[in-house]
């Protein structure tokens, strides 16, 4: 295993200067790519295209000195969403992305908007745009590779530092820490373990409107102090630095600090004689600092002025040599939003442009042909073989492919007497574990400080819980201990704080080892349901970036009648329905949970894998209604129906109704079967299991989607078809599109108001999903 070394991380093939000029040529591609986009390919429809030339420009310091001074290839990057040309032109300088995409931003097929690792033509470590997400996603990332690590052995094609391989970079909007989701990953109390997360702020001190007026820096740095981060500032730059060294130097250095951003951005649009009339200000050392710049050559005084950190290759260098390799490390680095650029420093430059005129006198002070603009180095110039050298420094052998273990599709048991779909998720880990162990070791569960509630006790029992390193079980030798806290390497469960956007960021991470690492993983996470609107927006960005894993929420929607309205949820079924790259269950029974959850399984860590989500209860089901065949070829087709959405389970002669019920509320639902009979009604009843599924097969056979319509013609054949009532604990419009199959009259129940306290027959009979509000929906919707 090679070692890495502080030092050993600089790269010994250029100097100073040819940094310098790589910077220069990176600020004009990532310049040109947006100039390009905008002003000179056809855009017959009128609408914005957008990029972020400024945002762009703060940056281009920061990478070019990370990629061509510091990365090694078991480092991995999250890139500010907006810099994503800089990610595009330091790429292209090095011989990975092809020219033809340089004119193809933000076009169909081309360059994505932000980095994508499923979209974008070159390489990128994570996906980034959606604010907050990205940036915390290196954190998930490097807890998942040492989870990986620790299980299946290190990858000994990467180097390693400090006891990791690799470390996990965030490049972050100073903006971007605006996000909660940022500090609910910086505070987590696992994080301060991890010494290969560096996160690099580009403090420019503007957001999308406006020079922020309170961002105080040194604020922001206790924040990281206190989370136990190492925090590293870099304020300025080489020419700033020298100023401070002379005569009134201090008092210079003291004005700078202590000025309101607003101010000292108003003086990076200022000439050299205004500079002269409004640095000194108006304090008792206005003197000392107007006599210190007052011979300064001009065009030196307004370069020092703009001269921060974040745009100086030098203290760069030194900043990224400190990095201690124990501990988080934050490097705060000052920037210039725009730098380099006509617009540098105005307050509203977030989303504008170069005009034509600023583009060409953009060229004509790099020495660059505007019609021409695509031209790498010279393979013989001393910028060509840094580039030339850092391509070899930073090439990644293949990601060794590794199909994941076979899962098996039934345990073969048949749960008898009563029992909660929540309880089956446990029960069924448990049953993995003896009878696929190959498959039961890549199981990781995570949760936030919800295992016992959620019935992961005794999973956690058997596999113990993850941590980087092994700490001791305190409670090993209490024996009115039930749930047992083993701490190691070897764990399979992690346990963040109450944060569901952590729990499904890492999620996202554990999901994508496949692709990562070649060592595919089983992550499932559980919630309560209520919260997973909460934790949606940022698991629907793992998907999109590669990440599968398995969400549970549970306990769910108004069954959970004593917690009233705030712990009842009403609108989760429709994720099934309208999240890509998902597929959803809701079982009623718990052999519904053992076949869901393990096809949902089977679909993890695969090129052409989906996530899935399973919505339990923990409502007490009588199984013996299940009524699970016990003929095997019977057995294996109610398995496949119930993995493809849904099945019969009351099919009678001389049906004039169904009931199409999904989840707790099956028991109504064959209630209301038996009552209607007595009354000369007779009623086939549905037991829906995926309406997702259900909607992709009814899309399937209209040849409006790739997909299977089977299981239509087994759960809706036609020449059943009769008028129907759905029902479900969750919003009706859930089920509704079932009477489309057949174009029958249905009455659609649900939950659409905020749930109420009380006993579960009250809080049915509140929403009208009871018993009794089932027959009469049956009633009326075939007129009796």
């Amino acid at each position: 295993m090679t070692s890495i070394s502080p030092a050993d991380r600089r790269s010994s093939a250029g100097d100073g200067e040819d940094l310098h000029d790589i910077a220069l040529r990176v600020l004009w591609l990532s310049t040109s790519m947006i100039h390009h986009a905008n002003r000179i390919r056809p855009n017959p429809t009128g609408l914005k295209v957008g990029g972020h030339q400024a945002s762009c420009a703060s940056m281009v310091s920061i990478m070019t000195s990370l990629w061509f001074e510091q990365l090694q290839p078991g480092d991995r990057v999250s890139v500010k969403p907006h810099a994503s040309p800089v990610l595009h032109a330091i790429n292209y300088l090095l011989g990975e992305l092809d020219e033809k995409y340089l004119t193809t931003l933000r076009s169909y097929g081309g360059l994505q908007s932000y980095p994508s690792r499923a979209k974008d033509p070159d390489t990128v470590d994570y996906s980034t745009g959606s604010v907050g997400i990205g940036a915390t996603a290196p954190i998930w990332g490097a807890m998942s590779r040492r989870f990986v690590e620790g299980r299946f052995g290190a990858d000994d094609s990467a180097p390693r530092t400090s006891g990791f391989s690799g470390r996990q970079y965030s490049l972050v909007g100073d903006a971007e820490l605006d996000e909660g989701a940022v500090w609910e990953a910086v505070i987590d109390p696992g994080i301060t373990e991890l010494g290969e997360i560096v996160w690099i702020v580009d403090l420019n001190r503007q957001s999308l409107d406006r020079v922020v007026p309170n961002i105080a820096a040194r604020r922001l740095e206790k924040m990281f102090d206190a989370a136990g981060w190492q925090v590293i500032t870099v304020k300025f730059g080489r020419l700033l630095e020298d100023l401070f060294a002379k005569p009134g130097g201090d008092a210079l250095r003291t004005r700078i600090l202590d000025m309101p951003n607003p101010e000292y951005q108003r003086l990076l649009r200022c000439s050299a004689d205004e500079v002269r009339t409004r640095l000194p200000g108006s304090g008792p050392d206005a003197a000392a600092i107007a006599e210190l710049i007052a011979d300064l050559d001009d065009t030196l005084l307004t370069e020092s002025i703009r001269n921060l950190g974040g745009h100086d290759l030098d203290a760069l260098r030194e900043a990224y040599s400190r990095i201690d390799d124990t501990r988080p490390t934050v490097i705060v680095a000052y920037t210039v939003k725009g730098f380099g650029l006509p617009t540098q420093g105005h307050p509203q430059n977030h989303s504008s442009l170069l005009t034509v005129d600023e583009y060409a006198e953009l060229a004509r002070s790099l020495d660059l042909d505007p019609a021409a603009p695509w031209g790498r180095f010279d393979e013989d110039s001393a910028a060509g073989r840094l580039c030339a050298a850092t391509a070899e420094r930073l090439r990644r052998e293949p990601v060794p492919a590794s199909n994941p273990p076979a899962v098996p599709t039934d345990i073969g048991r048949t749960p008898k007497g009563t029992a909660t779909t929540q309880a089956a998720l446990g029960r069924t880990l448990i049953d993995l574990t003896r009878e696929a162990p190959e498959a039961a070791q890549r199981v990781v569960t995570v949760s936030p400080d919800v295992s016992s509630t959620t019935n992961l006790g005794g999973w956690v029992n058997k596999v113990g819980v993850w941590s980087s390193s092994d700490r001791h079980d305190w409670f090993g030798d209490d024996a009115e201990t039930i749930m047992h806290w083993r701490e190691g390497p070897s764990g399979q469960h992690v346990e963040l704080g109450i944060a569901e956007t952590n729990l499904v960021g890492l999620m996202g991470e554990l999901g994508a080892t496949w692709s990562r690492w070649g060592q595919p993983l089983f992550p499932i996470g559980v919630m309560y349901d209520p919260f997973v609107e909460r934790a949606l927006e940022p698991w629907s960005y793992g998907i999109y970036a590669g990440g599968q894993s398995i969400l549970v929420g549970t306990p769910s929607g108004v069954t959970l009648a004593a917690e009233g309205g705030a712990h009842q949820s009403i609108k989760t079924p429709s994720i099934g329905l309208e999240q890509p790259g998902c597929i959803s269950y809701e079982p009623a029974f718990a052999i519904d949970v053992e076949w869901t959850l393990l096809a949902s399984i089977a679909r993890l860590g695969r090129p052409d894998g989906t996530s899935a989500y399973l919505r339990l209860s923990t409502r007490p089901v009588d199984q013996s209604k299940a009524d699970v065949p016990t003929d095997p070829a019977a057995r294996e087709r109610r398995r496949r129906q119930v993995v493809a959405g849904g099945y019969p389970l009351v099919r009678r002669d001389g049906a004039t109704v169904t009931i199409a019920a999904m989840g707790a509320v099956i028991t109504e639902a064959l209630e209301a079967a038996e009552r209607l009979s007595k009354v000369g009604v007779i009623a086939d009843v549905l037991c829906i299991t995926s309406p997702g599924e259900l909607y992709r097969a009814l899309q399937a056979r209209q040849g409006r989607g790739v997909g299977e319509s089977w299981i239509l013609d087994q759960l809706l054949p036609a020449d059943r078809a009769t008028p129907m009532v759905t029902v479900l604990d969750g919003h009706p419009h859930t089920l509704a599109f079932l009477a489309t199959v057949n174009r029958v009259a249905s009455t659609s129940l649900g939950v659409s108001s905020f749930g109420q306290v009380g006993s579960l027959d009250e809080v049915y009979k509140h929403h009208k999903i009871d018993t009794d509000s089932i027959v009469g929906a049956a009633l009326d919707v075939t007129d009796h």
